[in-house]
């Protein structure tokens, strides 16, 4: 098995092989990318997976809250963003401002396993349509919170708890109480348990923020895996997908693309 939070930069190149091999051809099911097209990735880490856009004739945008991550970024990146292929801005996202920040308006935006991280987040993504263009869409790849690792155990230093499935929906007070006297990220591991996200919280809120859903495709193993347990990727048996909160559970990834809803939405 992979260690990938130890190894960053195999982590990145993980990150841009998966997107060229699954992210992109998803998008260009509904969006064919174009020379020039702007991308932005919020959330974008080292930016791995903004890189496979920027190979494909992109320019792209990366907003990270971690400046040690951009660290890594700007040398990895460092010829694109001489060739101003890409930039990279250090900022929470809701501290972003979108007329001073940003050199225009996007034709795609990523967030990829991120937006189970964001607080609000009927805020961001209701917000979000200021950014896009007209004809603009938007990316999700996300795990279902309830799933076997939704709690993003991986984090822990204790081997036992990183490969321990569903413990992370234990009730609050015996979920932190073990992860207190096993001296792990206790601040770290609620935070994601508090933002998590299901599968029906997240149609409900791209629903109310008026949105429609362009194309959606859940995964019983996730494709990232094969980089990280060297599984095959397997899309979610349909009888499962068709069972609301049930399919949490079973579910290691959904990937969305929404775009705002106007006149020819409808």
């Amino acid at each position: 098995m992979f260690e990938f939070h130890k190894n960053r930069k195999q982590y990145f190149e993980m990150q841009v092989n998966n997107a060229a091999e699954f992210v992109i051809p998803f998008i260009e099911a509904k969006k064919q990318l174009k020379q020039g097209m702007q991308v932005l990735e919020i959330g974008c880490g080292e930016g791995g997976v903004l890189k496979a856009f920027i190979d494909k004739g992109c320019i792209g945008v990366g907003v990270e809250l971690d400046e040690t991550r951009l660290v890594n970024a700007r040398e990895w990146l460092q010829q694109d963003i001489v060739d101003h292929k890409i930039q990279f801005i250090s900022k929470d996202i809701y501290q972003v401002n979108p007329v001073v920040d940003f050199p225009s308006l996007f034709d795609i935006i990523i967030l990829k396993d991120v937006i189970e991280h964001i607080h609000d987040q009927k805020k961001l993504i209701s917000w979000m349509q200021q950014f896009l263009k007209p004809g603009g869409v938007i990316y999700f790849g996300f795990p279902p919170w309830q799933m076997p690792f939704g709690g993003h155990q991986q984090l822990c230093t204790n081997s036992f708890l990183s490969k321990l499935p569903y413990f992370h929906l234990l009730p609050n007070f015996i979920y932190k109480f073990i992860l207190t006297i096993s001296k792990q990220p206790v601040a770290d591991l609620l935070e994601i348990k508090e933002t998590g996200i299901s599968i029906e919280r997240f149609e409900k809120v791209v629903k109310q923020s008026h949105y429609v859903v362009l194309h959606q495709i859940h995964y019983l193993v996730n494709p990232i895996y094969q980089y990280k347990f060297n599984l095959k990727p397997k899309i979610q048996f349909g009888f499962i997908k068709a069972i609301p909160w049930v399919r949490n559970y079973f579910t290691t990834c959904v990937y969305y693309l929404i775009t705002p809803i106007t006149p020819s939405t409808l």
